[in-house]
């Protein structure tokens, strides 16, 4: 079975040292964050509303690894979105929230294992 595939020469990159790919930055055999995704979010205000909180929390889920206890952490702000809790940021939820945004700007470099 013939498989049809092409590749552009001008999208491609070799040799490199390090790359962006889905958010993260992947060199060697390491994977960190992509800082200019965290700077987007680091420059928004705390959430006012439900959907902000929802898509802070999305976000934030997404480079959860290395975060510990990430779940622990969020487990307010995910009380939050629900129907029946009302929009309210608490003294608690606050420190969650700021706990997460320090986490992200200091999350340690993950080394990808060497099989």
């Amino acid at each position: 079975m013939p498989i049809n595939l092409k590749i552009s020469l001008k999208k491609c990159n070799f040799g490199q040292q390090e790359l962006l790919a889905l958010g993260h930055k992947v060199s060697g055999l390491s994977l960190a964050i992509d800082q200019n995704k965290l700077a987007a979010v680091l420059q928004k205000p705390v959430p006012k509303k439900i959907k902000e909180m929802q898509s802070f929390i999305g976000f934030s889920s997404y480079y959860r690894n290395p975060i510990k206890v990430f779940a622990k952490i969020t487990s307010s702000l995910y009380r939050l979105c629900s129907k029946d809790v009302a929009f309210e940021i608490t003294m608690e939820r606050r420190d969650s929230y700021e706990r997460i945004m320090h986490e992200l700007t200091n999350a340690p470099v993950l080394i990808l294992p060497k099989f």
